[in-house]
């Protein structure tokens, strides 16, 4: 991402929040996995959203209006013995020069500098909560603020949840923002080619999974979540991470797995035959779900409530089920009932971006938010029939899911995911050589 978009956000943030105000950031920690064993660092979505700045021990303060400087971050020092055992640092230095920081600081020196901007001004936007240490740095900053409001020192009056301003702005997707989505969504949709002609009778979920994880490395990717690998009645369990089990011939095999690349998600799930054909119990289910989700695209559109989408995907089901027996009674009875939530029982979508499941309201008020351009959401109707009574035999351990990334346009949805088949048809075609 071009240094000039992330002052571009800075700069759109600073002017909502005006001369009075003071944003304090945070950077992520680093996190032990066990003992002395630490998790792969990964920089908090909201500081790299404002930075771009992927290390640890990291704040960025903006002060709109400051004379030496309006964005300010605080980081680790340099250190040669230090970065030859975990990499390179920017320092100080490297984060005004490649980072676009007005100036740069030692973290260390941070209680040195921080209370005398904010003792300036009259509002500090910052997101109590999220990491406790700062949060009791930040009330020691106050603390000693009010104790030297005798000598006409004072402290802010006003705390203001800053994910308000921010969560809002990254709901909508710059031009630069959805070229990323594509990109991480093209490396996503070679991985599900990849499992289609890879994938047999007799293998196991895991080896379909590192299929996945040796494409999204060969385009310097890891997985945005774990993957979901599941075969036969696995695929009827919706978050089936353990991928540990044999795939048999006549399964179907459902595989959740997107990757994140330079920060941003995809998320795309396909369903297909282990041995490359669908049963006609399989392909009867499959074509429900396939119109449903190309039902939900279409009203994936500028104009509509965030809701048309599911309440397309819904009636398709709806009506689909009944047509199987599997749901009986009149369809608006069944509607109303909510009589699909046996057999469908999430939504068709959420927010994607920096976060898998990204931020943003699906609300504003009592009213579902309207799609505009730049939102990009995920659509995934599924069906999911277990071994379980009311389902008859030849309908059980069938689940299906298809999802797909869709950035809303000025001229309709764009799907972002469509380099990997979808229709029966052509995965057919495509698993057969």
């Amino acid at each position: 991402m071009n240094t000039k978009e992330f002052a571009k956000r800075r700069k759109q943030l600073m002017r909502m929040v005006g001369e009075e105000g003071v944003v304090l950031l945070p950077g992520a920690p680093v996190r032990t996995r066990s003992r002395d064993v630490e998790y792969r660092f990964r920089q908090d979505s909201d500081f790299y959203y404002l930075t771009g700045f992927a290390e640890p021990d990291t704040v960025a303060v903006l002060a709109p209006g400051r004379e030496g400087g309006e964005f300010l971050l605080f980081c680790r020092e340099r250190d040669q013995g230090k970065e030859r055992w975990d990499g390179s640092r920017a320092g100080p230095d490297g984060a005004v020069a490649e980072f676009g920081a007005d100036d740069a600081f030692p973290i260390e020196d941070i209680d040195d500098i921080v209370p005398g901007i904010i003792e300036s001004r009259s509002r500090v936007y910052y997101n109590m909560g999220a990491y406790a240490d700062f949060d009791a740095r930040v009330t020691d900053w106050l603390k000693s603020l009010r104790a030297m409001g005798s000598s006409g020192t004072h402290a802010p009056y006003e705390f203001v949840a800053l994910d308000h301003l921010l969560h809002d702005m990254r709901l909508y997707k710059s031009r630069a923002e959805i070229a990323a989505m594509r990109r991480s969504a093209k490396v996503a949709c070679r991985a599900h080619r990849r499992a289609m002609t890879t994938v047999r009778p007799g293998m196991f979920e895991y080896e379909l999974e590192a299929e996945y994880i040796h494409e999204f490395r060969c385009a310097n990717a890891r997985y945005s979540y774990s993957p979901i690998v599941g075969g036969g009645a696995n695929a009827c369990t919706l978050h089936y991470v353990n991928n540990s089990e044999q795939l048999a011939d006549g399964q179907l095999v459902l595989i959740d797995a997107g990757c994140e690349l330079d920060y941003y998600a995809s998320d795309v799930t396909r369903t297909f035959p282990v041995n490359g054909s669908f049963t006609p119990e399989q392909r009867a289910v499959y074509d429900i779900v396939l119109e449903a989700q190309l039902a939900a695209i279409e009203k994936t559109r500028k104009g509509n409530h965030w809701n048309e989408p599911h309440d397309a995907a819904v009636r398709i089901i709806t009506k689909g089920l009944k047509k199987l027996g599997l749901l009986k009674g009149t369809l608006p009875a069944l509607l109303r009932d909510e009589a699909y939530r046996e057999f469908f029982m999430h939504r068709t979508g959420h927010w994607i971006g920096i976060d898998v499941h990204d931020v943003g309201d699906y609300k504003v008020g009592d009213e579902w938010r309207l799609l505009e351009p730049g939102m990009v959401t995920t659509v995934e109707p599924g069906i999911y029939l277990p071994a379980a009574r009311g389902v008859p035999k030849r309908w059980q351990n069938i689940g299906i899911r298809i999802e797909d990334d869709v950035a809303v346009t000025s001229n309709g949805p764009d799907v972002l995911s469509r380099h990997v088949p979808k229709d029966a048809d052509e995965i057919e075609q495509l698993m057969a050589g």
